[in-house]
């Protein structure tokens, strides 16, 4: 391990509030697959497996808050709140938010990525920090990580609706604004077979609110509904 990597880990000790008994454990979870790939010379694994074991931790710890936090509901809402919770944009504005970001370890062409794919690679990066957290200090340690980073936007989620698909928000919010039931149209489409672009539109009764795009036409619409809710000012601009 060169120092240039060692100095990146002592700060990404005290970013993540962790002091690590081996540190391997959290070089690993910064760990991209791609790198490897151009450092041969490089003698610890990828993140995957670690990650694989932090996405039970995070999945059992949340269940486990939510349970207890919210007794009166059911089993189905508990699930959406929770997939709320631990979703790809969620894990990677935590990780963002951390600063994770700037200790990866990733190929120079993966280093660009940039939007959807970046925030995966960050969602995966929290939940292989989770995993190591686990591994090294064991579950109480990996418990507090989470509950300091997630659990803050628990109440926001259940307050606002957020564990809601925007289809089914903007569904309740047209019936109960405008006692009309959306429908939605495919109003266009592009790009070859493997790599089809669709744009729907979503109207009350016969107006056109607002379109989506999407690689189907299922996240077009959703993507079309929210954007509808935000046009007829029924929830705020995020």
């Amino acid at each position: 391990m060169d120092q240039d990597i060692q100095q990146s880990l002592e700060k990404l000790q005290i970013i993540l509030g962790v002091t690590f008994t081996d540190v391997t454990n959290l070089l690993t979870a910064v760990t991209h697959r791609s790198y490897l790939n151009e450092h041969r010379e490089a003698t610890w694994d990828h993140n995957e497996r670690v990650e694989f074991l932090g996405d039970a931790v995070l999945e059992l710890v949340v269940t486990d808050h939510l349970f207890n936090k919210y007794p009166e509901k059911p089993e189905g809402e508990l699930t959406a709140v929770r997939a709320a919770l631990v979703n790809t944009i969620s894990l990677a504005n935590a990780s963002e938010k951390l600063g994770v970001n700037d200790y990866l370890l990733m190929s120079k062409g993966e280093a660009k990525d940039t939007g959807r794919a970046r925030q995966y690679i960050l969602a995966n990066v929290f939940e292989a920090c989770i995993g190591a957290i686990y591994l090294d200090q064991g579950y109480g340690a990996a418990q507090k990580f989470i509950a300091d980073r997630l659990f803050i936007k628990t109440d926001e989620i259940v307050q606002k609706r957020l564990w809601q698909d925007p289809k089914s928000s903007f569904q309740e919010l047209a019936q109960e604004n405008a006692s009309v039931t959306p429908t939605y149209k495919t109003i266009g489409q592009e790009g070859p077979d493997h790599d089809r672009v669709f744009t729907v539109g979503v109207y009350l009764k016969n107006d056109l609110v607002a379109e989506g795009k999407g690689r189907s036409k299922q996240e077009a619409e959703q993507q079309a509904a929210e954007q509808a809710a935000e046009a007829k000012g029924w929830i705020e601009k995020k």
